[in-house]
C-alpha cells in the first residue's frame, strides 16, 4: 500500500489554522471574536485546543480521510 499521510497532513493544516491569534482567537482579549489580532490567552488556547481536536477527529474518523504516498 504506502504510507497514509492523511492524519499528519490534516493535523498540520488545522495546527496552522487552529492557531490562537493566527486567523482568529475565541475568545478574544476584549470581545468575543477577534480576528487576526497575533496574540492570544490562556482560556483562547484552551478553546483552540478543544476546537483542533474536535475537528480532527471528524475529518479522521468519521470522515475517513486518508492520502497514500508510494
Amino acid at each position: 500500500m504506502g504510507l497514509d499521510w492523511g492524519p499528519v497532513l490534516m493535523s498540520v493544516i488545522f495546527f496552522i489554522l487552529l492557531s490562537p491569534g493566527v486567523l482568529f482567537q475565541l475568545p478574544g482579549k476584549s470581545k468575543a471574536v477577534e480576528f487576526g489580532g497575533f496574540q492570544t490567552t490562556g482560556p483562547s488556547i484552551f478553546i483552540h485546543t478543544l476546537l483542533f481536536f474536535a475537528f480532527i477527529t471528524i475529518s479522521l474518523i468519521a470522515l475517513n480521510i486518508h492520502i497514500y504516498a508510494a
